[in-house]
């Protein structure tokens, strides 16, 4: 791997390991389609001399009454020897807590998977699951009201024309959602990261720069300029700024940022006689 590669995987690990505890009940539920009845963390030091621990580890009872294992792992590159990892994590975890253990892999990159997610040598049967993130309805994280969930709606599925509207409401909902302008700054700084996941980082500057009397740019990262003044202030600038910089109807800006139609009629009616 290339230093450039292994720095970008390095950001991405980062903000994956800070978001993850918030995160993990929605890709349980959304994504794996697990029903919890209860949850217990798990130590997820398997084996000190392992190079790496697992992402994830958690001791999962569904409604069912089926108590298991469960082993997440985010993956951005498409490594070849993932079966192997995964199979080595297997086998400990199954030796530790005699448990039934589910494993899934969920990749982050943009091109299609090609790892093997099935061994067979000798008497040997063994998979695991691959959930490929570009695959998923992104609106399963937009509307969440949390926002580490918000934003992994960018590495969900949508089409390029549809790109922009998309960052858009990412940034709305992130910024309905935050809950102090320290914590939306940081927001901002990892949105940054993931859209190059996707390729996305000149349109999320264009983006940027379509809101920015809301948010403006001093070096690198993004912040916020002074502390908002309440949702309702914020929502007025987003709405002066949609007004501004697009051609959506009052009716859709009503709709994008979860105001009503006479609020953004008034805010236009102010733009007009200004």
């Amino acid at each position: 791997m290339n230093t450039h590669h292994s720095r970008q995987s390095s950001q991405y690990d980062k903000i994956l390991k800070e978001n993850l505890e918030v995160s993990i009940p929605a890709l349980i539920e959304k994504v794996l389609h697990i029903q919890v009845f209860s949850s217990d963390e798990i130590p997820d030091d398997i084996q000190h001399t392992k190079e790496r621990k697992p992402d994830a580890l958690k001791r999962i009872t569904d409604q069912a009454g089926n108590t298991f294992i469960l082993h997440l792992e985010f993956q951005v590159a498409d490594e070849p020897k993932m079966i192997h990892r995964m199979h080595s994590y297997c086998a400990m975890l199954l030796e530790r807590y005699e448990l039934p253990v589910k494993q899934y892999v969920l990749y982050l990159g943009q091109l299609i998977p090609r790892m093997t997610t099935s061994l067979v040598s000798g008497d040997l049967s063994f998979r695991y699951n691959l959930v490929h993130f570009q695959q998923l309805d992104y609106r399963l994280f937009l509307s969440s009201d949390v926002p580490e969930e918000i934003l992994l709606a960018v590495l969900g599925n949508f089409s390029p024309p549809d790109s922009s509207e998309v960052l858009t409401n990412v940034l709305i909902r992130l910024d309905q959602t935050a809950t102090s302008s320290l914590d939306f700054q940081r927001y901002i700084t990892q949105l940054r990261v993931l859209v190059q996941l996707r390729k996305l980082r000149p349109l999320f500057e264009s983006t940027m720069d379509n809101l920015a009397h809301y948010i403006n740019e001093q070096g690198d990262p993004f912040y916020v300029k002074g502390e908002r003044k309440g949702l309702e202030e914020g929502k007025r600038i987003l709405v002066r700024n949609l007004l501004l910089q697009t051609d959506f109807s009052v009716e859709r800006i009503a709709s994008l940022t979860e105001t009503t139609v006479t609020f953004v009629e008034t805010v236009k009616k102010r733009l007009s006689a200004q």
